[in-house]
């Protein structure tokens, strides 16, 4: 068991019944953390307590249920954890969803639904938590894009704009930040085993296990960066893609895809 002082006291994480969420408190969990775990669902919040429990964990994991969604539910969630234990140290906003969408399925729908929870509830949650943090003058929130904010990829114009959009806000918001006490960094991952990801249909390269996902990702909220991108190499190399110009980038990822 940890018994040094934990680097974030308080930890809240959104979309973290499955996934790279769930990894994730578990691993601040490890180092010391009172996590607080949120999704739609009660049953795998309480699972990932049970599980935490069983491996004797030097921190708790707390279940909220909530819908990132759902219009101020941010607010309602912040004033029970402010009036039960505190407001936290270290929010990460991971609650997403993934839908590819090919050429013959374009529809505004898709775009609508993702840009729904993909930016704007992540927006919403901003919104709600930075007054606060500002006010007591610290804090650190980190946002779950992906790199497929780099370039526009094949099925991914509804998925690929969101967290682009989402990539941007955060820039601009970071910018404004600095000297508050306050800072906030984007999350992009690439390929990680999840059920999202398992509705691919095409081999993923450099697929990393949730457990993986989340030894980088905490790492990287230790870490001076704006940026936590994992894995490194698929990283390194769509960041190169993004140099390229756009004649060649066309033809590239349409040899390398087959679209």
């Amino acid at each position: 068991m940890n018994t040094a002082l934990p680097r974030w006291p308080l930890v809240w994480i959104t979309g973290a019944g499955t996934g790279i969420g769930r990894a994730t408190a578990l691993r601040l969990a490890e180092e010391g953390s009172d996590v607080i775990v949120s999704g739609r669902r009660l049953e795998p919040l309480q699972e990932l307590r049970q599980e935490a429990r069983q491996r004797d964990l030097y921190g708790r994991i707390l279940p909220l249920v909530m819908d990132v969604t759902e219009p101020g539910r941010y607010e309602t969630a912040l004033a029970q954890i402010e009036a039960e234990w505190k407001l936290p140290d270290l929010v990460i906003l991971n609650a997403g969803n993934h839908q590819p969408m090919p050429l013959n399925e374009l529809n505004v729908a898709t775009c609508r639904e993702l840009m729904d929870i993909n930016y704007f509830a992540v927006m919403a949650g901003l919104e709600a938590i930075l007054p606060r943090m500002r006010r007591r003058g610290s804090g650190q929130i980190a946002c779950t894009a992906s790199l497929a904010s780099y370039r526009g990829l094949p099925t991914a114009a509804a998925y690929g704009a969101s967290k682009a959009a989402l990539v941007n806000a955060c820039e601009a918001l970071q910018v404004e930040l600095q000297g508050s006490g306050v800072r906030l960094q984007v999350i992009n991952p690439g390929f990680v085993k999840t059920p999202l990801t398992d509705q691919n249909p095409f081999e993923m390269p450099q697929l990393i296990s949730p457990h993986e996902a989340a030894r980088q990702l905490v790492a990287g909220l230790h870490s001076r960066r704006f940026e936590i991108r994992f894995p490194g190499r698929f990283a390194r190399s769509l960041a190169l893609l993004r140099q390229l110009p756009y004649g060649l980038y066309f033809r590239l990822v349409k040899r390398s895809t087959g679209f």
